[in-house]
């Protein structure tokens, strides 16, 4: 996967996400991502990737200051064509190379973004620095099972979903290695598809 690539394969999915990722299972699971999450009144939180603005309907955009950033033009308008009355900022930004400083957010939501772009491991350095001493990091994605290889079977179509726009093979154990000194793990939990897709919730070390 590429940045030019991507920015095809999403603004040919632009139109039809919301059918495939915000209904069935996948609102299920957005849903439990979010339920009871204990966001503070006036929290800034910045959702990194938010694609068409499925996760923005389960969190209180009431009492949180939202900054939400996509790398796809097409995605973003989909999200600013359903938020147009909420108080949102929607910028188009690579997940990879962020342009806020240090210690920015309270909150980063980085939902399926991991896992369709480039480099990982720049998106999970990145998540963290922009994150706040203290701040807590939400994190839905499909990941490699912990601590063994893909089946054969996903060996074999890893490549052909690349080409969909979303890698089947990337090991958050992997990515995490290069940030768990500056965070550490609060949850981990198995959310859909038994366990291939996660909800893990990260705290950066400090106040």
């Amino acid at each position: 996967m590429n940045n030019k690539w991507n920015r095809i394969i999403y603004k040919c999915w632009a139109p039809f996400y919301d059918l495939f990722f915000n209904r069935g299972v996948f609102y299920s699971a957005r849903k439990q991502i979010f339920h009871e999450f204990p966001f503070g009144d006036g929290e800034n939180v910045l959702f990194v990737g938010v694609g068409t603005g499925a996760d923005l309907a389960f969190c209180p955009l009431e009492k949180i200051n939202v900054i939400a950033i996509d790398y796809s033009k097409e995605m973003l308008e989909k999200a600013k064509n359903k938020y147009q009355n909420e108080n949102i900022k929607f910028i188009q930004m690579d997940a990879q190379s962020l342009t806020f400083p240090n210690n920015s957010f309270d909150v980063v939501v980085a939902s399926l973004v991991i896992s369709v772009v480039p480099s990982p491991e720049k998106v999970m350095s990145e998540i963290v620095r922009v994150t706040k001493k203290g701040g807590r990091i939400i994190i839905f994605d499909k990941f490699a099972p912990k601590h063994r290889e893909l089946s054969f079977g996903k060996k074999v179509i890893r490549p052909i979903i690349k080409l969909l726009g979303t890698d089947i093979g990337i090991s958050f154990e992997k990515v995490y290695k290069n940030v768990k000194h500056e965070c550490y793990l609060v949850e981990d939990k198995d959310v859909m598809i038994k366990g291939m897709y996660r909800k893990i919730i990260l705290k950066k070390l400090g106040d």
